[in-house]
């Protein structure tokens, strides 16, 4: 089994679970129907498509830096310039999260490609919300848990200098159940966000349980260059 790691970071992201009518919700962490269907869009999979072979596929999510919540009250025409009803709609602003995914070391691999040559423009939950880096952070050994908390902080330069200065910074894992590397310490969640279909006329979504529970993760000097960083006394 391989592990493949994704670091989602943006200006927006927006992942839905139980958005209903007029205002589109997100969640505070990437859902397993919008990682899923990104791998989707990947591979050039329409929406009609069969999504069978991805659904046994573990997930772990670590938040790096949570962003803060946004409100966009959206406004809309159709295309015969009529008003669309009005919504609110949240974001996620300036999050970074890190989400492994494991599974049969074949079709890791080609997810691995496919993410890195996408068929189809990849976004982080909605179509308003590119991501600001490459998506790939590349294949690891182990078991997905091990993996998720060993990866090094994916979180800007800044805010880890400023978590540092503060005794370090407790890293938030969402994971499905049976990937936690402890028994004790954990909280447990159901989650509607496995998707059965992402047919726009039958779409479907089943229930997982999922397990979360924090890591500490501390200031590590970093020699990349982080143009967003805040240089004292210098230019």
């Amino acid at each position: 089994m391989s592990t493949l790691l994704l670091k989602l970071a943006g200006p927006l992201q927006s992942w839905g679970v139980s958005s209903r009518f007029n205002v589109r919700e997100t969640r505070n962490y990437p859902s397993k129907s919008g990682i899923l269907g990104l791998i989707a869009a990947a591979e050039g999979r329409r929406r009609s498509d069969p999504l069978e072979d991805l659904l046994d596929l573990q997930l772990a999510v670590r938040v790096d830096k949570p962003g803060k919540l946004v409100r966009d009250f959206h406004t809309a025409h159709n295309r015969a310039g009529r008003s669309m009803p009005l919504s609110h709609r949240y974001y996620l602003s300036d999050a970074v999260f890190v989400a492994g995914i494991e599974g049969p070391d074949g079709l890791i691999e080609g997810i691995k490609a496919a993410v890195e040559s996408p068929v189809f423009t990849l976004f982080l939950g909605r179509r308003s919300c590119p991501p600001a880096f490459p998506l790939s952070l590349g294949l690891r050994d182990g078991p997905l848990g091990d993996v998720i908390e060993g990866e090094p902080w994916h979180a800007p330069t800044w805010f880890q200098q400023q978590c540092g200065r503060q005794q370090g910074y407790r890293a938030r894992i969402i994971a499905d159940q049976g990937v936690a590397t402890r028994t004790s310490g954990i909280d447990t969640e159901l989650v509607q966000d496995v998707p059965r279909s992402f047919d726009p006329a039958n779409r479907q979504y089943d229930w997982r349980r999922t397990t979360s529970w924090t890591i500490s993760l501390l200031d590590a000097p970093s020699d990349r260059h982080d143009p967003m960083s805040l240089t004292v006394g210098g230019h």
